[in-house]
């Protein structure tokens, strides 16, 4: 195995278990370990980004980059820099064992002094990605292209007051989609990073909408014209970097969805940092995508609650994902999708040694939430609860409520005393003590499993 850029590591990151010595092995995580039937691997399906892990230089708006990325270096000649992130990117990947990856187009290839040349980079640089992806067995889990970083796009990209950037977004994202469709990718995201404003007195929200449902149309038009048999994702984020963007979470982009019939197209990529910018809990935003029916994947990450903006850490609470993961899996796991590590090191952790131990400690949390998910499902009091608030749904008055009747009706058997309720506890303390008890119940097994094995 190659060690140019990672020579830290000089294997794939081994299964250490819970007392295990070795900082650079999972403590949680083990892929053919099978849960619920499936193996881990297969539940989780787990990508690693190629934007904040290798093209990002740990800058923020207060400073310049403080991470060791010699792949960055500016001064280098801007396809030999490409390539070594492309190689540095693929060690990582192999040593850490994860079955997929996702980029952007800038991501990877530099823009050139024309479009057709941009083209041409992009032609030549995916090339060297499928080589690399046959070579080590990675996969795609999803593309997407980069219509917010160029100044451009600095007032949209689909919802854009010029025309002329409309025209040339489009042609990014046909480019861009059928880049992930030579790699076998299994979606397409489109985040709308500036679609949105941040002053209402220059913007027609009216005509931005209608734009942004006729972007969205033709790129789900191109996407069954050249057969791409991969799942459509938008993004769902209240703000930043705009004041107020459109897609401001799961029920918003699936009301405009319903609005300009899309739905059948599209699905929602979630991230737990946007569900929190949005005011809610990660937990709500995938069981909203869920009853809508337009849950596809998730961006695994998290924010800082002493800070209101998205700091993109690794995942860290079994509490706030084992819910989200208990309502995936309840509803039949991942089809398309995954949990792709959306993530950033902070500024401080600048050595590339860095990018492993974040990784192990977030993918670790994402396995145990697994465990405690299948857990909750396992023992089955919290769906049997749930069930039971809502029987009386499924007797002769729940039927009628929901079929042939009218308010005159009901309102007679009111008035005539058929109908009489008594509050009902929704035992809510109850039902937070059996995520408790999951959630104990998975951590004493697996350190009585790791004392057995030590042992």
């Amino acid at each position: 195995m190659v060690d140019a850029f990672f020579p830290d590591v000089t294997d794939r990151v081994p299964f250490g278990g819970l007392h295990g010595a070795d900082p650079l092995a999972f403590r949680v995580y083990e892929p053919d370990r099978v849960v619920l039937g499936k193996r881990m691997e297969d539940h989780l399906r787990i990508a690693v980004c190629l934007w904040h892990s290798f093209n990002w230089p740990g800058s923020d708006v207060f400073g310049v980059g403080t991470f060791d990325r010699p792949w960055l270096n500016p001064a280098a000649e801007p396809m030999a820099a490409a390539r070594a992130k492309l190689d540095a990117a693929f060690e990582f990947l192999q040593k850490l064992g994860m079955p997929y990856f996702c980029f952007h187009d800038r991501d990877v290839a530099p823009e050139g002094n024309s479009w057709r040349e941009t083209q041409r980079i992009l032609d030549e640089i995916i090339d060297d990605i499928g080589r690399r992806m046959s070579d080590t067995g990675v996969k795609l889990l999803w593309g997407t292209a980069n219509l917010f970083s160029h100044p451009r796009y600095a007032a949209g990209a689909a919802t854009n007051p010029d025309p002329e950037i409309f025209a040339v977004a489009a042609a990014q994202v046909k480019s861009m989609l059928e880049a992930t469709q030579r790699l076998g990718g299994e979606n397409y995201v489109l985040w709308g990073g500036r679609e949105g404003y941040e002053s209402l007195l220059n913007t027609d929200l009216a005509r931005e909408e209608q734009q942004l449902a006729r972007f969205l149309a033709l790129v789900a038009e191109h996407k069954h014209r050249i057969g791409f048999d991969g799942m459509l994702l938008l993004e769902p984020k209240p703000q930043e970097p705009t004041k107020h963007q459109y897609d401001y979470d799961a029920a918003t982009v699936l009301g405009f969805l319903q609005r300009h019939d899309l739905a059948g197209e599209y699905r929602v990529n979630l991230e737990v940092n946007h569900a929190t910018l949005a005011g809610h809990s990660f937990h709500h935003e995938i069981a909203t995508a869920i009853a809508g029916g337009i849950f596809g994947s998730v961006d695994a990450n998290r924010g800082d609650p002493q800070n209101g903006w998205d700091t993109d850490q690794f995942p860290g609470s079994v509490e706030e994902l084992s819910l989200a993961v208990y309502e995936i899996v309840q509803a039949g796991g991942f089809t398309s999708g995954g949990f792709n590590f959306d993530t950033k090191l902070r500024r401080q952790s600048m050595d590339r040694t860095d990018l492993f131990h974040a990784h192990i400690g977030g993918i670790d949390t994402v396995a145990r939430s697994l465990l405690v998910a299948a857990r909750l499902i396992e023992d089955g009091e919290l769906k049997r609860l749930r069930n039971e608030r809502y029987a009386g749904w499924n007797g002769e008055l729940g039927r009628t409520l929901l079929g042939e009747t009218d308010l005159d009706a009901i309102a007679e058997r009111v008035l005539g005393g058929d109908i009489d309720p008594r509050p009902v506890s929704g035992r809510q303390e109850r039902i937070e003590n059996l995520v408790n008890k999951a959630i104990w119940s998975v951590d004493a097994e697996t350190a009585s499993v790791a004392g057995a094995r030590a042992g």
